[in-house]
């Protein structure tokens, strides 16, 4: 048995360890066989002593759910499936769905760092470029104000002191802003982002849409995969609620659970608890009709893939803009509260 607890494994390993795993399977080899083969070829030093623990404990117990759940590195979704692809038979069938699901997810997550890191990056091009203005240029505006015979009023004074003030705090000024870019990096990054993330933006009405869709996405892939390995839907519920970390959403699929151990109608529940809207709602209750379930869901999960595509790529092209005219804006106020001034002054020379 493996007695090593590996770091858990990204979206890309999982999903390149899944299609592998489904070629070999579907090429007529065993499961043991086949990591056995992946351990021979693997250069990776890491992904070799992970390779040797699954194909340890594969060796003894002849179950590769349990050989994967032992590492701690596979997610505990992704070891459900792997159980039921093995009591089904159609464990390679599972392992090519779960590659495509984590190749989805991987796509997915890249997008949301995309979304996120692109308006951090100009914002702090934004400060460099007003600290720059006031720690370095308004003292040069001031050294010509007193040259002149005058001196700085006003906003452009108090812009003038703040710089002086940063200057001369500047190691406490950049710790300040260490321990913000750190906590920044974490809750937008870190593993456990996610609730205390969501519930910030989940208050602006196009953030809150984002994430209901990102949801809905995941809900309809899991879904999709559950129904193809031809778990009742209550089963399939159940898997697929670990997948989603929206608390709101989360309430609903809680309400759909109870509603269909009361025996009520899949496709009816997911209707009445607005778990899909619109065109989506439309599909479920067709797929209900016909049978179709399963297909339904992949339908929705894809076509959710180009609305979270299309709404990202809106919300930076209406960034980048903003942060421009914001940008411009205080530097403009800044240049014009010491050049207008600055002009009286030359005017009645």
């Amino acid at each position: 048995m493996a007695d090593k607890t590996f770091t858990p494994l990204s979206n890309t390993e999982i999903a390149a360890f899944c299609s592998q795993t489904a070629m070999i399977l579907r090429s007529g080899i065993s499961s043991i066989e086949g990591i056995s083969i992946m351990l021979e070829d693997s250069q990776n030093a890491g992904e070799k002593e992970l390779l040797s623990a699954v194909n340890d404990t594969l060796m003894q117990t002849g179950n590769l759910t349990q050989a994967l759940e032992d590492t701690h590195a596979y997610p505990d979704y992704m070891i459900s499936m792997v159980r039921i692809g093995e009591q089904t038979g159609r464990l390679d069938d599972v392992m090519d769905s779960l590659a495509v699901y984590y190749e989805k997810e991987d796509s997915l997550a890249e997008s949301i760092k995309s979304a996120v890191t692109y308006p951090l990056i100009m914002i702090v091009m934004m400060l460099l470029v007003i600290l720059l203005l006031i720690m370095k240029v308004m003292p040069v505006f001031n050294q010509v104000f007193i040259q002149l015979g005058s001196s700085m009023s006003g906003i452009s004074l108090v812009i003038l002191n703040i710089g002086q003030f940063l200057n001369r705090h500047i190691a406490v000024f950049l710790l300040i802003l260490a321990v913000l870019a750190g906590m920044i990096f974490y809750i937008c990054f870190s593993k456990k982002r996610s609730q205390n993330f969501q519930s910030f933006f989940g208050k602006f009405k196009n953030s809150r849409q984002l994430y209901e869709k990102i949801s809905a996405r995941r809900f309809a892939s899991g879904m999709a995969l559950t129904l193809s390995s031809g778990l009742p839907p209550e089963e399939c519920l159940n898997l697929t609620m670990d997948l989603i970390d929206d608390h709101a959403f989360r309430t609903r699929l809680e309400k759909c659970r109870e509603e269909l151990s009361s025996g009520n109608d899949f496709s009816e529940v997911l209707l009445s608890n607005h778990i899909f809207s619109g065109l989506y709602a439309r599909l479920v209750s067709i797929g209900g009709r016909t049978g179709s379930m399963e297909e339904i869901m992949q339908k929705i999960a894809d076509q959710y893939d180009e609305d979270i595509d299309v709404r990202m790529a809106g919300m930076i092209a209406a960034i980048e803009p903003t942060l421009v005219i914001i940008l411009s804006v205080i530097v403009g106020i800044i240049l014009l509260s010491v050049m207008l001034p600055l002009v009286s002054i030359m005017a009645g020379l």
